[in-house]
Protein backbone atom coordinates (compact mmCIF):
# COMPACT_ATOMS: atom_id res chain seq x y z
CA UNK A 1 0.00 0.00 0.00
CA UNK A 2 1.58 3.56 -1.16
CA UNK A 3 0.50 6.59 1.04
CA UNK A 4 1.19 9.89 -0.54
CA UNK A 5 0.42 13.46 1.53
CA UNK A 6 -1.34 15.84 -0.60
CA UNK A 7 -1.91 17.96 2.32
CA UNK A 8 -2.26 18.03 5.86
CA UNK A 9 -3.01 21.32 7.09
CA UNK A 10 -5.71 22.01 9.26
CA UNK A 11 -8.36 24.91 9.01
CA UNK A 12 -6.95 26.39 6.14
CA UNK A 13 -3.77 26.41 3.57
CA UNK A 14 -0.69 28.21 4.36
CA UNK A 15 1.63 29.82 1.47
CA UNK A 16 2.46 27.05 -0.70
CA UNK A 17 0.77 24.31 1.30
CA UNK A 18 -2.37 22.35 1.56
CA UNK A 19 -5.24 21.02 3.80
CA UNK A 20 -6.30 16.98 4.02
CA UNK A 21 -6.06 15.03 1.57
CA UNK A 22 -4.21 11.60 0.99
CA UNK A 23 -3.91 9.42 -2.03
CA UNK A 24 -3.89 5.65 -1.38
CA UNK A 25 -2.93 3.37 -3.94
CA UNK A 26 -2.72 -0.72 -4.45
CA UNK A 27 -2.50 -3.12 -7.44
CA UNK A 28 -3.17 0.25 -9.43
CA UNK A 29 -5.96 1.30 -7.85
CA UNK A 30 -6.24 5.02 -6.40
CA UNK A 31 -8.22 6.23 -4.04
CA UNK A 32 -8.18 9.77 -2.30
CA UNK A 33 -9.07 10.33 1.69
CA UNK A 34 -10.41 13.96 1.50
CA UNK A 35 -10.09 16.42 -0.78
CA UNK A 36 -9.33 19.42 1.23
CA UNK A 37 -8.14 23.23 -0.06
CA UNK A 38 -5.30 23.26 -2.72
CA UNK A 39 -4.70 19.08 -2.57
CA UNK A 40 -6.46 19.05 -6.36
CA UNK A 41 -3.45 20.74 -7.82
CA UNK A 42 -0.83 18.91 -5.68
CA UNK A 43 -2.71 15.28 -6.84
CA UNK A 44 -2.28 16.25 -10.64
CA UNK A 45 1.37 16.07 -9.71
CA UNK A 46 0.98 12.30 -9.09
CA UNK A 47 -2.17 11.32 -11.42
CA UNK A 48 -4.14 12.35 -13.59
CA UNK A 49 -7.89 13.62 -12.65
CA UNK A 50 -9.43 10.46 -14.60
CA UNK A 51 -6.67 8.18 -13.02
CA UNK A 52 -8.70 8.94 -9.38
CA UNK A 53 -11.14 5.45 -9.02
CA UNK A 54 -12.49 6.46 -6.01
CA UNK A 55 -12.83 9.06 -3.46
CA UNK A 56 -14.10 9.04 0.35
CA UNK A 57 -14.44 12.25 2.34
CA UNK A 58 -14.47 11.75 5.79
CA UNK A 59 -16.97 14.79 6.87
CA UNK A 60 -18.18 18.05 5.36
CA UNK A 61 -15.78 20.80 6.56
CA UNK A 62 -14.34 22.56 3.28
CA UNK A 63 -10.54 21.65 4.65
CA UNK A 64 -11.36 18.49 3.48
CA UNK A 65 -14.05 18.00 0.86
CA UNK A 66 -14.10 21.67 -1.03
CA UNK A 67 -11.38 20.29 -3.83
CA UNK A 68 -13.82 17.55 -4.76
CA UNK A 69 -15.27 20.21 -6.84
CA UNK A 70 -12.32 20.95 -9.21
CA UNK A 71 -11.77 17.17 -9.58
CA UNK A 72 -14.76 16.23 -10.24
CA UNK A 73 -15.05 19.22 -12.85
CA UNK A 74 -11.96 17.97 -14.82
CA UNK A 75 -13.41 14.79 -15.25
CA UNK A 76 -16.61 15.92 -16.27
CA UNK A 77 -15.71 18.93 -18.58
CA UNK A 78 -13.16 16.52 -20.57
CA UNK A 79 -13.03 15.68 -23.73
CA UNK A 80 -13.43 12.18 -23.31
CA UNK A 81 -14.84 12.12 -19.78
CA UNK A 82 -14.24 8.67 -17.78
CA UNK A 83 -16.76 6.97 -15.93
CA UNK A 84 -18.94 8.24 -12.53
CA UNK A 85 -16.67 8.56 -10.18
CA UNK A 86 -17.59 6.88 -6.85
CA UNK A 87 -17.75 8.92 -3.88
CA UNK A 88 -17.91 8.00 -0.43
CA UNK A 89 -19.10 10.20 2.62
CA UNK A 90 -21.84 10.95 5.59
CA UNK A 91 -25.14 11.66 4.02
CA UNK A 92 -25.52 14.55 2.98
CA UNK A 93 -22.09 15.93 3.93
CA UNK A 94 -21.17 16.97 0.50
CA UNK A 95 -23.98 19.02 -0.18
CA UNK A 96 -23.01 22.30 -0.43
CA UNK A 97 -19.82 21.09 -2.37
CA UNK A 98 -22.03 19.42 -5.03
CA UNK A 99 -24.62 22.27 -5.27
CA UNK A 100 -21.58 24.67 -6.82
CA UNK A 101 -22.33 23.61 -10.13
CA UNK A 102 -25.73 23.34 -11.97
CA UNK A 103 -27.64 20.08 -11.54
CA UNK A 104 -26.32 17.12 -13.72
CA UNK A 105 -22.94 18.94 -14.65
CA UNK A 106 -20.50 16.86 -12.50
CA UNK A 107 -20.47 13.09 -13.44
CA UNK A 108 -20.20 11.24 -9.76
CA UNK A 109 -22.18 8.21 -8.22
CA UNK A 110 -22.39 9.34 -4.27
CA UNK A 111 -22.64 6.42 -1.80
CA UNK A 112 -23.66 7.54 1.91
CA UNK A 113 -21.22 6.02 4.65
CA UNK A 114 -21.74 5.18 8.34
CA UNK A 115 -20.70 4.30 11.58
CA UNK A 116 -20.11 1.09 11.01
CA UNK A 117 -20.18 0.42 7.68
CA UNK A 118 -17.62 -1.65 5.67
CA UNK A 119 -17.13 -0.71 2.69
CA UNK A 120 -15.39 -2.83 -0.64
CA UNK A 121 -13.78 -0.37 -2.78
CA UNK A 122 -11.49 -1.58 -5.30
CA UNK A 123 -8.56 -3.81 -3.37
CA UNK A 124 -9.59 -1.90 -0.07
CA UNK A 125 -11.61 -2.93 2.61
CA UNK A 126 -12.64 0.40 4.46
CA UNK A 127 -13.99 0.29 7.88
CA UNK A 128 -16.18 3.27 9.04
CA UNK A 129 -16.46 4.49 12.91
CA UNK A 130 -18.45 7.60 13.67
CA UNK A 131 -16.19 9.88 15.45
CA UNK A 132 -17.08 13.24 17.57
CA UNK A 133 -16.89 16.30 15.55
CA UNK A 134 -18.93 19.48 15.13
CA UNK A 135 -20.99 17.78 12.55
CA UNK A 136 -21.17 14.09 11.11
CA UNK A 137 -17.43 12.82 11.16
CA UNK A 138 -16.03 9.21 9.98
CA UNK A 139 -13.13 7.55 10.92
CA UNK A 140 -11.41 5.39 8.64
CA UNK A 141 -9.31 1.44 8.28
CA UNK A 142 -8.43 1.03 5.09
CA UNK A 143 -6.95 -2.36 4.60
CA UNK A 144 -5.58 -4.17 1.58
CA UNK A 145 -2.89 -7.11 1.38
CA UNK A 146 -2.65 -7.71 4.58
CA UNK A 147 -1.68 -3.55 5.76
CA UNK A 148 -3.97 -1.54 7.21
CA UNK A 149 -3.85 2.10 7.61
CA UNK A 150 -6.25 4.20 10.46
CA UNK A 151 -7.35 7.84 9.39
CA UNK A 152 -8.75 10.82 11.63
CA UNK A 153 -9.83 13.65 10.02
CA UNK A 154 -10.35 15.57 12.72
CA UNK A 155 -12.49 14.73 16.10
CA UNK A 156 -12.67 15.08 19.94
CA UNK A 157 -10.72 12.16 21.75
CA UNK A 158 -12.61 8.83 21.78
CA UNK A 159 -11.65 4.94 22.23
CA UNK A 160 -13.09 4.52 18.88
CA UNK A 161 -9.91 6.12 17.54
CA UNK A 162 -7.89 2.88 19.15
CA UNK A 163 -10.23 0.66 18.28
CA UNK A 164 -10.50 1.52 14.44
CA UNK A 165 -6.51 1.90 14.62
CA UNK A 166 -5.55 -1.19 16.18
CA UNK A 167 -2.66 -3.13 14.84
CA UNK A 168 -2.47 -0.99 12.01
CA UNK A 169 0.83 -0.02 10.23
CA UNK A 170 -0.29 3.88 10.30
CA UNK A 171 -2.23 5.99 11.99
CA UNK A 172 -2.81 9.52 10.36
CA UNK A 173 -4.20 11.13 13.49
CA UNK A 174 -5.23 15.16 14.46
CA UNK A 175 -3.02 17.21 16.09
CA UNK A 176 -4.79 20.42 15.41
CA UNK A 177 -2.94 21.70 19.19
CA UNK A 178 0.17 20.21 20.26
CA UNK A 179 -0.40 19.71 24.11
CA UNK A 180 -4.16 21.07 25.14
CA UNK A 181 -7.48 21.88 23.09
CA UNK A 182 -9.21 24.87 23.55
CA UNK A 183 -12.58 25.01 25.73
CA UNK A 184 -14.50 26.16 22.46
CA UNK A 185 -13.56 23.33 20.94
CA UNK A 186 -12.88 20.31 23.78
CA UNK A 187 -14.15 17.08 22.64
CA UNK A 188 -14.50 18.03 19.44
CA UNK A 189 -10.76 18.17 18.20
CA UNK A 190 -7.58 16.58 19.53
CA UNK A 191 -4.20 17.56 20.18
CA UNK A 192 -0.93 16.00 19.53
CA UNK A 193 -1.30 14.41 22.89
CA UNK A 194 -4.32 12.64 22.14
CA UNK A 195 -2.90 11.35 19.02
CA UNK A 196 0.04 9.55 20.72
CA UNK A 197 -2.28 7.71 23.88
CA UNK A 198 -4.63 6.40 20.61
CA UNK A 199 -1.12 5.46 18.66
CA UNK A 200 -0.23 3.82 22.05
CA UNK A 201 -3.26 1.70 23.04
CA UNK A 202 -3.91 0.52 18.99
CA UNK A 203 -0.22 -0.62 19.24
CA UNK A 204 0.43 1.06 15.67
CA UNK A 205 3.48 0.71 13.29
CA UNK A 206 3.85 4.72 12.87
CA UNK A 207 2.12 7.81 14.19
CA UNK A 208 1.95 10.28 11.59
CA UNK A 209 0.38 13.67 12.53
CA UNK A 210 -2.12 15.87 10.73
CA UNK A 211 -4.72 18.94 10.34
CA UNK A 212 -2.31 21.01 12.51
CA UNK A 213 -3.62 24.80 13.04
CA UNK A 214 -2.21 27.63 10.21
CA UNK A 215 0.83 29.09 12.03
CA UNK A 216 1.54 26.22 15.05
CA UNK A 217 4.93 24.74 14.80
CA UNK A 218 5.34 20.98 13.77
CA UNK A 219 8.40 20.33 16.03
CA UNK A 220 6.28 21.23 18.74
CA UNK A 221 3.54 18.69 18.49
CA UNK A 222 5.97 15.71 17.37
CA UNK A 223 7.84 16.47 20.53
CA UNK A 224 4.29 16.46 22.39
CA UNK A 225 3.28 13.13 20.14
CA UNK A 226 6.71 11.68 21.54
CA UNK A 227 6.68 12.03 24.94
CA UNK A 228 3.52 9.95 24.46
CA UNK A 229 4.29 7.17 22.16
CA UNK A 230 7.42 5.27 21.73
CA UNK A 231 7.11 4.37 18.11
CA UNK A 232 7.96 6.02 15.27
CA UNK A 233 6.63 9.56 14.59
CA UNK A 234 6.43 12.53 11.93
CA UNK A 235 4.59 15.31 10.69
CA UNK A 236 2.65 14.66 7.74
CA UNK A 237 4.06 16.94 4.93
CA UNK A 238 2.77 17.33 1.45
CA UNK A 239 4.49 15.91 -1.30
CA UNK A 240 5.53 12.84 1.77
CA UNK A 241 5.03 9.32 0.20
CA UNK A 242 5.20 5.98 2.68
CA UNK A 243 5.27 2.44 1.36
CA UNK A 244 3.44 0.52 3.96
Amino acid sequence: MRLTVLGARGAFPEAGDACSGFLVEHDGFRMLLDAGYATFPRLLAHCTAADVDAVVITHGHPDHCVDLNPLLRARSLADDPPPPLPVYAPPGALDAVLALDRPGMLDYALHPAGDGDRLRIGPFTVDVRALPHFVPDNGLRVAAGGVALAYQGDSGPTTDLAALADGAAALIAEATYPLAVPDHSAGRLSSALDAAAAARTAGVGRLLLTHLWPGLPGDTAVEAARSGYAGPVDLAGAGQVWNL
